[in-house]
């Protein structure tokens, strides 16, 4: 990342990423499809309603390891083989113990945390089936995503994508033999999804355990290093809250659909799915953003850092809007995959075509914040997000919903908070040389 072609380096890395993701989402996604066709909505708005909580719990974790991953491109950028090792270390370490407490907290405040969500009682038994089950492979994905995290910072972004090629198809046919096969219902696709959680972070800790570089893992180095996990906790904190405080405002979203009844939670349900797949392109870009930035500020290059940043931006934030015009022209094709019932469908196609032509600016905020995060600037996505992806959304929910109580209202929120979080990530970009003072300070 610290030398050649801006473009090619940056498209290079995010292509492997992007398609990692993709099967990610199938991985994902598999439960949704199989559920809503085999079990019906009732089953499928009950797997639709666990995903805010699930990013919120495992997005705090995962936000964690943002900071290890920004401390190892750092090192490896400025040579420093035996910190990137310290560094891996401690981050994997620091993953199987977090990956623990997930799973025991998951499993055992389900309940309360779905009935905080007020998920409907026709719904609650299956959700909390699913949720537990699910928590039982909490430290698989913990765990694969910190082997993730190594792998990226040291700029290889091929060898996660092998991995959940072969966790994504092997979901995919557990699904289809535990839920339609066997009847094992909701319960079949989550425990088909921890068998593939788990078969991932083997495949990938494994891996690690192998590699020929100063991130090879020894098992019997897996140790927390003091200073180093100060280091990557004073970076990854803040987008471990970040993410948090995001997935609570989705919650109080969630909650909102909730009330609109089980159409409009498995047609909401149904768009978030396929709002993951069309995210893709953005989240990589911004994840290939992170480690460019990280690289090059441990190689000293400013220039080079400013220049990526106008790249990648302007190459994400073009792509994200294609892809806003295809899904707004072809919404209920695209939806049709998760449910046939027309009112479904029409609560579905109504938040895509509400959404979707303002995918640019939820690209622009993606890639600036991967910017701030690969400077070591975590402080500064975490600020901009909660005030506005947080506070601000809930505020316009809480009031808007009261005054005009219909679903629709709901899904303006989205644009309106991209709209205020990418004002204020420009207008700090611009004030200020804050870079200058990133590089100053870690000379």
């Amino acid at each position: 990342m610290t030398k050649g072609s801006i473009s090619k380096n940056l498209i290079l890395f995010a292509i492997p990423l992007f398609l990692g993701q993709l099967l990610q989402q199938l991985y994902n996604v598999v439960d949704s499809v199989v559920v809503g066709n085999v079990l019906g909505k009732e089953a499928l708005a009950a797997v639709s309603t666990t995903g805010s909580l699930i990013f919120l719990m495992v997005g705090f974790i995962n936000g964690l390891f943002m900071g290890s991953s920004v401390i190892i491109g750092k090192r490896y950028g400025a040579g420093d083989e035996k910190g990137v090792s310290i560094a891996a270390h401690t981050g994997i370490t620091f993953s199987i113990l977090m990956g623990i407490v997930l799973t025991v907290f998951g499993y055992f405040f389900t309940p309360v945390l779905l009935r905080w969500m007020g998920t409907p009682e026709d719904v609650m038994p299956n959700s909390v089936m699913y949720f537990k089950i699910y928590f039982l492979g909490g430290l698989g994905n913990v765990l694969y995503s910190a082997c993730c995290g190594v792998f990226q910072a040291m700029g290889d972004s091929k060898r996660p994508l092998y991995y959940l090629m072969v966790s994504t198809v092997l979901n995919t046919i557990l699904d289809l033999l535990f839920v339609r096969d066997l009847g094992f219902g909701i319960a079949g696709a989550a425990l088909a999804t921890v068998i593939a959680q788990f078969v991932s972070a083997l495949l990938a800790f494994v891996k690690l355990t192998q590699v020929q570089g100063p991130h090879r893992i020894d098992i019997r180095k897996l140790r927390m290093d003091p200073e180093t996990i100060k280091k990557e906790l004073m970076i990854g904190f803040p987008t471990g809250i970040q993410n948090s405080v995001i997935a609570i405002g989705n919650v109080v979203v969630q909650s909102n659909i909730n009330a609109f009844g089980s159409a409009a939670m498995a047609g909401c349900g149904s768009y978030f799915k396929l709002e993951g797949f069309v995210f893709l392109p953005i989240t990589c870009m911004s994840m290939a953003l992170t480690t460019f930035v990280s690289q090059n500020v441990g190689a000293k290059e400013i220039k080079r850092v400013k220049k990526g940043a106008v790249i990648g931006s302007v190459i994400s934030v073009s792509c994200a809007e294609f892809i806003g015009l295809m899904v707004f022209l072809f919404a209920p094709v695209f939806l049709r995959m998760f449910s046939s019932e027309p009112e479904v469908l029409l609560i579905g196609a109504t938040q895509a075509r509400t959404e979707s032509l303002f995918y640019c600016l939820l690209a622009l905020n993606h890639c600036l914040a991967g910017i701030y995060r690969g400077a070591g600037k975590t402080t500064v996505p975490m600020v901009v997000m909660l005030s506005s992806w947080c506070l601000l959304r809930i505020t316009y929910i809480t009031i808007i919903v009261r005054i005009i109580p219909v679903v629709n209202v709901i899904f303006w929120a989205y644009p309106l908070t991209w709209s205020v979080s990418a004002i204020i990530f420009i207008i700090y970009y611009f004030k200020g040389d804050w870079l200058t003072k990133v590089f100053e300070n870690n000379t």
